[in-house]
This record gives structure tokens, C-alpha cells and sequence, in this order.
């Protein structure tokens, strides 16, 4: 009699890891194809996500290669790269119209600022995610906004990044500096939360504004050791056209 209560204890025992493997493998398959299906639709260039580990028992998890391209009309290959992103969640809201997000962490992200004086390639990409998302006076689509999970993200971090600021009007000349420290705490606290679209452009907002502040010190010192080359790639006769600089630098150079 202990015999079969043994086996059909361990008989249960393994058809729920098979069920949580499962319902894991699935998720984490979904969470792929989300990114790399809604991520194009909502930034307009290509999005990239290498792989998705999700343990619904602990509510860790992990992502692995996120690759954001660039806008068509910039040269470099690509605007953010993410080697690993660490996340931990509530488990059990995974299947609740709201997920709760504990704590994300993006480990030493790679971010291209690629600027031409007149714009840069991640104010590009916010511009297109305002348009597909409603901002600056646009219509959303009612019903996929209606429709969308929401979540809540209690702590996100970004560190260890760093910042190549290349500047196509001086032949791609490029140098990289540290991304400052990013933290958002409390994103999407009550009832309604946030959608994955909002999540997305309040991290790439402070993204800009960080690689913008990374860029603007750089290009101080450019125009100190070759004002000469500057201004004769902008063509301003011996002038520097500083409005022209900020609006390509996110709005950082102007004079508070």
C-alpha cells in the first residue's frame, strides 16, 4: 500500500513539473514573439529578442539579447543592445489582467546616440512610438489600447551602460562614455497600471535624456580641441549654430 501512495505521489509530482515546464515554455515563447511583433509595430524599426527564461515558481526571470535597430537614414547598425536583463514578478499575476513586475534590471546596456545636429536617432524613436501610441494629438486605436495587459513595475534599474555618441556630420566620428544610473521606481501603481507601450516609452524618454547629457560634455570638448572642423562640416561660416546643436542633442546644450 506505502508502494502505490509512493508512485502515485511521485506520478503527481512529475505531471505538475511537466505542466509548469510547460505553461514556462509557453510563456516564455509568448514573450518572444511579443516583443519581437509589437516592438516593431510601436518603435518602427526592427526589435530583436534572442531569448526568454521564466520560472513561474519564483517569479524570476531572465532576457537575453535585446537588439533595437535604428530609424531608416542612420548609419550606425542599431540604437539600444541589452545583453541580459534580469526581472523578478509576482507569479500568480502572471495570468491576472494585471502583472506585477517587482523589480527589472538591464545590466550594462549599450546605447548608440547617432546625431547629425539636426536630430538624433532615439528622439526618432520616440516620435515613433508618440505617433503609434497617441501622443502629440494622434488618435491610439481604442480597442487594442482597450484590450492591452497592464502592469506594474515596483523598481527599475539601468546600469553599467555606456553611450557611443557618433556624429554623422563629422564622418561618423564616434566616442563611447558611461550611461548615467537610470532608476524608476513605481510605474503603474493602482488599478489601471501601465501598458507594455507607456513602460516602453518612459524607459526610452530617460534613455534619450541620459545618452543626451553623456553626449552634450563630449561635444563640449570637441568644439574645444576642433572648432575649426566643426564648423566647416556645419557650414556656418565661423559660427557655430548652437540651436541647430541642441535640438540634435535632445535639447541639452540650451541655457537654463
Amino acid at each position: 500500500m506505502k508502494k502505490i501512495i509512493l508512485g502515485v505521489l511521485i506520478a503527481f509530482v512529475v505531471v505538475v513539473l511537466i505542466v509548469v515546464l510547460s505553461i514556462s515554455l509557453f510563456l516564455d515563447g509568448a514573450v518572444k514573439r511579443a516583443v519581437e511583433t509589437a516592438g516593431p509595430s510601436l518603435t518602427k524599426v526592427e526589435v530583436k529578442l534572442q531569448s526568454v527564461n521564466l520560472s513561474l515558481v519564483s517569479g524570476s526571470g531572465k532576457l537575453k539579447g535585446l537588439v533595437i535597430g535604428n530609424p531608416q537614414g542612420y548609419k550606425t547598425s542599431s540604437a539600444i543592445e541589452v545583453g541580459a536583463a534580469g526581472l523578478s514578478l509576482k507569479p500568480g499575476s502572471v495570468f491576472s489582467d494585471k502583472v506585477i513586475i517587482r523589480a527589472i534590471n538591464f545590466d550594462a546596456p549599450e546605447i548608440t546616440y547617432e546625431t547629425d545636429f539636426k536630430g538624433n536617432n532615439l528622439s526618432t524613436i520616440l516620435a515613433n512610438m508618440d505617433a503609434a501610441t497617441g501622443g502629440h494629438g494622434q488618435p491610439a486605436q481604442p480597442q487594442a489600447a482597450k484590450a492591452a495587459r497592464r502592469f506594474q513595475v515596483d523598481d527599475l534599474l539601468i546600469t553599467g551602460g555606456k553611450v557611443r555618441v557618433s556624429i554623422t556630420a563629422l564622418s561618423g566620428q564616434s566616442v563611447t562614455v558611461p550611461l548615467p544610473l537610470i532608476h524608476l521606481t513605481d510605474l503603474g501603481q493602482g488599478p489601471e497600471g501601465i501598458t507594455a507601450a507607456e513602460l516602453a516609452k518612459l524607459v526610452v524618454q530617460e534613455v534619450e535624456k541620459a545618452a543626451a547629457q553623456a553626449a552634450r560634455g563630449q561635444l563640449a570638448e570637441l568644439q574645444k580641441r576642433g572648432v575649426v572642423d566643426l564648423t566647416k562640416t556645419l557650414g556656418t561660416n565661423g559660427t557655430i549654430d548652437i540651436d541647430s546643436i541642441s535640438k540634435g542633442l535632445g535639447g541639452f546644450l540650451k541655457k537654463k
